[in-house]
């Protein structure tokens, strides 16, 4: 036999709405019922009241006072004949018929009851306890006596000019007569339910709708699992994103964006007030086209920036701004122009050993010796690069060759002599090319556009270079001076002797009046190489600002354990003077 298939689960919006219902429901009976109680209690506190007044009327009244007095003194109580036709029975009942009672009961000072509705109960002890009118207090009362349930009073009779109970009167009215006055006002109680009821179950409907409307028709599950997905994504991401709703205001802001725009959480905020660029607001107006990502700086980072249009079936959810950093991204463009740089002068000086080598065989094969030799010298005076950089002889590391040979080049092209200052000493090798090219290229580049833009007629760059041994790994000192115009007076003024120009080296800074080339990220070059430098326990600093007319700025970067010791190095330097003990002479100018 197939069994059927399981029902679905109700909606989230479904199972709402049914239990809106339910608690609107509940909520309309408990206060028909409470207000139904509450006017009962008032009816029956009504017809107490009008007991107690009644009761003391009779109680008061001088015959009745007078007549009660005599039977009090007499042995016994009269016949139930007797009290019949007495006066006792004539007032009570007249009162009962007047007020609508539904019985008026006078008793003498032992609960025997003096006049009666019912004939048959004359001279019997009263049904309820008539202690505490006998003791002198007047009681209201709601029970149940012969006659049935009642609400009444019972009052004492006192003797005629005397403080003395002789006995009491007790009044009361049928509770049924208050459940039919509840009855006849049980009508606006019940239309007034039934209304309220009503706008409840409106009210349900409306709030599922605006649920349904709000969810995006999502069950919990579902706005669960998104909730989840988000934060794992917007918080496991480098990117900034920045949600912007539909009404204008920012609906979502990662620690990303708040690490890249500088701000705390800007959540909740209205999109246009907000203290970000004004780029990334044009982004998002309706004539920006989706497909265009624009440069946007922020304090110190270059951010690429791009918008799109979120839609969800055809519903318009607003704005999803993306921020990446181009400030790594310009780290890695350097460090891969520093790499290309060195790989073409690696290639240039292969060609060129590649030609010294052919001329020396030719020279060889043709038996011209003498000749060959003299070939050799010159090569062993100019070098081993025919690069135009000045005393390329002092660098030994081959890395440094290529580079600087070829950083010549290119500032040759420019019309600037790249040269090597005197003081320059590399006996060991670099082993970290990358770093060290990296650092290099930023200050020569720097020098470079230095010269170029300086108002000096001679126009030159000159790098020093030493290598200082040590236990885990040789330090390189780099000293870049130029012949450009100096530091701005405004950007030197941090110290006299230009330590404290620490505005050079914040991310954006730049004095290029345009770059060099579109997207080259000017003003980030100086804050990688101190960045770079920092990491390995170095620096990179201002020895000298410079002045107007030249000389030009003097850059200093130190930079550990990249370099190792070459074989015999430090008995070159033991016998040269460089080194003395354990360690060199050589200090910078700061000692």
């Amino acid at each position: 036999m197939k069994r059927p298939a399981p029902r679905p689960p109700l909606r989230f919006s479904t199972q709402t709405l049914l239990l809106q219902l339910g608690v609107v429901l509940l909520v309309v009976l408990l206060s028909g019922a409470v207000h139904a109680w509450l006017t009962y209690e008032r009816l029956g506190r009504e017809a107490e009241n009008q007991a107690l007044t009644l009761a003391r009327t009779v109680a008061s009244d001088p015959a009745v006072r007078s007549e009660v007095l005599a039977i009090s003194r007499e042995a016994g109580t009269p016949p139930a004949s007797v009290l019949l036709a007495g006066p006792l029975m004539a007032v009570a009942e007249g009162a009962r018929t007047r007020t609508g009672a539904l019985f008026v009961v006078i008793t003498d000072e032992t609960g025997l009851r003096l006049a009666h509705p019912d004939a048959e109960r004359l001279g019997e002890k009263v049904s309820t306890d008539p202690s505490e009118a006998l003791a002198g207090k007047e009681v209201t009362t709601r029970n149940t006596g012969t006659l049935g349930p009642s609400a009444g009073a019972k009052v004492p009779v006192f003797a005629p000019d005397s403080d003395t109970v002789v006995g009491e009167v007790s009044v009361g009215y049928s509770t049924e007569n208050i459940v039919q006055s509840l009855a006849r006002d049980i009508t606006p109680i019940a239309l007034t339910a039934a209304g309220s009821l009503l706008a409840g179950i409106l009210a349900s409907f409306l709030l599922r709708r605006r649920l349904q409307r709000l969810t995006l028709g999502l069950e919990p599950e579902e706005i669960s699992t998104l909730v989840h997905d988000q934060v794992a994504v917007l918080q496991g991401v480098d990117d900034g994103v920045i949600g912007v709703s539909a009404d204008g205001r920012i609906s979502v802001f990662n620690a990303a964006a708040q690490r890249l725009l500088g701000q705390p959480d800007l959540a909740g905020t209205p999109w246009e007030q907000a203290p970000v660029p004004e780029q990334l607001k044009a982004l998002t107006r309706p004539d920006a086209a989706e497909a265009d990502a624009v440069e946007v700086i922020s304090g110190a980072r270059v951010l690429v920036a791009s918008a799109r249009k979120a839609l969800h079936r055809r519903e318009d959810l607003g704005w999803v701004v993306m921020l990446r950093d181009r400030t790594e991204l310009q780290h890695l463009t350097r460090q891969l122009d520093a790499v290309g740089t060195m790989s073409t002068a690696l290639r240039a000086q292969r060609h060129e050993f590649a030609n010294q080598l052919h001329t020396i065989a030719g020279f060889m094969s043709i038996g011209q010796h003498q000749q060959a030799r003299e070939y050799l010298a010159r090569l062993a005076a100019t070098g081993p690069l025919k690069f135009p950089v000045d005393q390329a002889e002092l660098l030994q590391d081959p890395y440094l060759q290529a580079f600087v040979g070829a950083k010549g080049v290119e500032a040759d092209e420019r019309g600037v002599t790249l040269r090597i200052g005197p003081e320059t000493l590399v006996r060991g090798q670099v082993t970290e090319p990358q770093d060290v090219t990296t650092v290099l290229g930023n200050l020569i580049d720097n020098a470079v556009n230095a010269a170029v833009a300086g108002s000096a007629a001679d126009r030159w760059v000159e790098v020093e270079l030493l290598d200082e041994p040590g236990a885990d790994g040789g330090t390189l000192h780099v000293v870049v001076a130029d012949s450009g115009d100096g530091l701005a007076p405004e950007t030197a003024a941090g110290g006299g002797d230009g330590s404290g120009a620490e505005a050079v080296f914040a991310e954006g800074f730049t004095t290029a009046a345009r770059p060099a080339r579109a997207g080259g990220g000017q003003g980030l070059g100086l804050a990688l190489a101190r960045q770079l430098a920092r990491r390995r326990g170095g620096d990179v600093r201002v020895l000298e600002p410079g002045s107007p007319g030249g000389p030009g700025a003097v850059f200093m970067a130190t930079l550990p354990r990249t370099t190792a010791d070459s074989p015999g190095k430090e008995s070159f330097l033991r016998e040269g003077g460089l080194v003395k003990g354990d360690g060199p002479i050589w200090k910078d100018k700061d000692g």
